[in-house]
């Protein structure tokens, strides 16, 4: 740590020393002030430099009571001048006093005993020396008192200037700090939203086809091997996305190739392929002119019909479901319906599935609904935005 350092910080930890610092080189200043004359240098009067030492003393406190020694020392050089203007000594001390008020008390104030002293000093200077208010002697301590008024208040002013800088730096920071941490979540949340739906819907139709084969393996061995083939494809597939989503954690010099293409709308065919081959008939309807998609509501709808069809396959005991596109001027609306009897345990799983629908809808500014239908089954109607505004995207 550099010496200059350590000295402020000692300083700090020491006002009153900082405070008294300024009477030694005034102590110093009188006595050579007195020591020289016309003739060369002389013994100094040392009644005067006596009187200048104790006159000091309350700036010792200007800290403490800024106001307080301000006035005391004007009023002391005031009544000094007054009843011995012979030995008054220059207003130094007061000088002192106002520049510090200024530097710590309020700006009102601050101008109000400066501007006083300032009139006061100089009419009872040239009063008591037999000057004009104008004269040279005279405007010089006006100046001074001013001039060390107007110093105080800079010095204020650049403190205050340089603290709001460094408050602004910090917040800054700790803003910068807030929204990593908010984005880190954000992309935690969305990760494990993508997982929970990628593994849920591959996990759920290897279950089913295995027992195919396993009920087949004997009756029927054929079947059974084409169950099999599809485990394998599922299997496959549920790797994929797996690479896809956990390439988003991939390092910005990773090879492009490492990472799986995003599922779209396009991929429909093989999503329902996957769940026609475990026993469940899908139906595909589009209506309306297909509109291009932003890639987060292709995604999104993409998502909301592999896990609505899912939750048909695992929880609804059913054996259709029809998914409908119906494109819109600005948004799609994407429809799974199930034939499920009535009162089928749908809402038997953890809930996640449904949560996470409405997260992804709700992340680009659509909404989705779910609920049994009065005839039976269970329906999820999703309202997307074709095109994401720049504060969704």
């Amino acid at each position: 740590m550099e010496l200059p350092i350590v000295w402020q910080q000692w300083l700090a930890r020491h006002d009153r020393i900082t405070d008294v610092l300024p009477t030694v080189p005034l102590v110093v200043i009188a006595a050579a002030a007195t020591a020289a004359g016309q003739d060369g240098w002389q013994e100094p009067r040392w009644h005067e430099v006596v009187w200048t030492a104790p006159s000091c003393m309350p700036l010792a406190f200007r800290s403490r009571w800024p106001l307080g020694v301000a006035l005391f020392r004007v009023a002391g050089d005031l009544t000094l001048m007054a009843v011995a203007s012979h030995i008054a000594p220059p207003p130094t001390a007061s000088l002192i006093a106002l520049y510090t008020l200024a530097a710590l008390g309020s700006r009102r104030t601050a101008w109000t005993v400066g501007v006083a002293a300032a009139v006061a000093i100089t009419g009872v200077h040239a009063a008591t020396h037999a000057e004009s208010v104008v004269a040279g002697a005279s405007l010089l301590r006006l100046d001074f008192a001013l001039a060390a008024t107007a110093l105080g208040r800079a010095v204020r002013s650049r403190r205050e200037n340089l603290a709001a800088a460094r408050e602004r730096a910090e917040r800054a920071e700790l803003m910068q700090e807030v929204e990593a941490r908010r984005r880190v979540t954000e992309e935690r949340v969305r990760i494990a939203r993508d997982l929970h739906d990628v593994v849920a819907h591959h996990i759920n139709l290897v279950n089913a086809q295995a027992g195919v084969a396993h009920h087949l393996m004997r009756a029927n061995p054929e079947q059974a091997y084409e169950a099999l083939a599809h485990i394998k494809d599922n299997s496959r597939a549920a790797l994929d996305e797996l690479r896809a989503t956990v390439g988003l954690l991939c390092q910005p010099d990773d090879a492009p190739g490492s990472r799986a293409t995003i599922p779209r709308l396009a991929d429909l065919d093989s999503l329902v392929g996957g769940f026609e081959a475990s026993g469940l008939s899908v139906s595909v309807t589009s209506t309306g002119g297909p509109s291009p998609l932003a890639p987060a509501t292709d995604l999104t709808a993409y998502r909301i019909i592999q896990e609505a069809l899912t939750n048909t396959h695992k929880h609804a005991s059913a054996s259709r479901a029809s998914v409908v596109l119906d494109y819109g001027v600005h948004s799609v609306r994407v429809t799974v319906t199930d034939d499920g009897r009535p009162g089928a345990p749908k809402g038997a799983g953890s809930g996640h599935g449904l949560f996470g629908m409405h997260e992804r809808a709700t992340a680009i500014g659509g909404t989705v609904t779910a609920g049994p239908r009065p005839e039976g089954g269970f329906q999820v109607v999703a309202e997307l935005p074709l095109s994401l505004s720049s504060a969704t995207a």
